[in-house]
């Protein structure tokens, strides 16, 4: 297989330690055999030379603003084939005025109960234990971090899920809701990848959190025809 390009792009707020998380994945990306370009600056997506012959693009960049060029370029770049894929707050809490980029994307940040929680459970679903991302994977915990919940799109492909207790800031009426962390989806001619973990760096300690984020970075990406 011919190397294949991935355009990272980071920034926003900071606590979500973007650049940190770049540094974890950049490399995982090349050692896949990509060519990475990391940018910290959106108007790369309106350069012509630097979006051209892209296979993959990952968005790393919590809130903020993107000019409307800007994200009709995005989103020609994945109608047209090219990966989309990302974590946490990096990718679904990004542009929060930006209806289409969130239509693209199949999930909104809404609310963290509790904020940091010390334990919660990510569960495989049926699906996902079907998907090669979640191969080897077992059912397994995301330890004191933000436990996510969204507004998501109901033809997202649900990889895994988490449930949430309904004991945290006395939101009570949550109780036993299943809140998908990681799907998959289609964006006209693109695949599109998102898990809601990863609140910072430290999080990809977790073993299974770091290899289900690469593989799914990896699958997200256009093929060489």
């Amino acid at each position: 297989m011919s190397q294949r390009n991935a355009l990272i792009i980071y920034g926003g707020w900071e606590g979500h330690e973007p650049e940190q998380c770049v540094k974890i994945f950049a490399p995982l990306l090349e050692e896949a055999g990509f060519k990475t370009n990391i940018a910290n600056d959106l108007s790369v997506l309106c350069d012509g030379d630097a979006m051209a012959d892209l296979h993959l693009i990952v968005p790393v960049w919590t809130m903020g603003t993107i000019e409307k060029e800007q994200s009709q370029a995005l989103r020609d770049a994945i109608s047209s084939g090219v990966g989309l894929a990302g974590w946490h707050g990096g990718m679904c809490d990004a542009f929060r005025q930006d209806v289409n980029y969130q239509f693209m994307t199949g999930g909104q940040w809404v609310i963290h109960p509790g904020g940091c929680v010390d334990r919660y459970r990510v569960t495989i679903s049926e699906i996902g234990h079907k998907d090669p991302i979640f191969e080897g994977l077992s059912d397994f915990d995301m330890i004191n971090t933000e436990q996510y919940y969204m507004h998501v799109d109901p033809a997202n492909e649900v990889l895994a899920t988490t449930t949430f207790a309904g004991d945290q800031e006395g939101i009570d009426w949550i109780a036993g809701t299943v809140m998908p962390v990681v799907w998959k989806k289609k964006f006209g001619a693109g695949k599109v990848f998102y898990s809601s973990l990863g609140h910072v760096a430290a999080d990809f300690k977790v073993p299974e959190a770091k290899e289900l984020t690469r593989r799914g970075l990896i699958w997200a990406a256009k093929e060489d025809v």
